[in-house]
């Protein structure tokens, strides 16, 4: 009996964005995450040159699933970023608080978000 077991890759084609807000510098952004996460540790992402956060609106309910399952389709409640050119492993404010970046930089998924991000104003 031969196992009929496979693997494949399907990716996203489309990501919905309800909200975005860019911030003049990767300090800015930190400090937005810190007030956010209400000081807890939490961290941003890094591709292209653009550090980013997001909030993903969850797939619990039957159409979100559907959209996601049918469509490939995901919505993110809203995406806050800053143009940070260099990657660096930390964003640390004057204020000493330290947020992690985590490189993305490899994930066709998170480049194509921070060009989009990149366009605009």
């Amino acid at each position: 009996m031969q196992d009929s077991f496979a693997i494949r890759y399907e990716p996203f084609k489309e990501i919905i964005v309800m909200e975005y807000t860019k911030f003049q510098t990767p300090d800015h952004l930190a400090r937005f995450l810190s007030v956010a996460a209400g000081g807890k540790p939490t961290g941003a992402y890094w591709s292209e040159g653009v550090a980013f956060f997001y909030y993903p609106i969850a797939a619990n309910t039957e159409v979100a699933t559907k959209m996601l399952i049918e469509q490939k389709t995901v919505y993110w409640a809203f995406v806050s970023y800053a143009i940070m050119p260099e990657y660096r492993l930390i964003i640390e404010t004057k204020e000493k608080i330290m947020v992690p970046v985590i490189d993305m930089s490899q994930s066709p998924l998170f480049q194509k978000m921070a060009k989009w991000l990149k366009q605009r104003p």
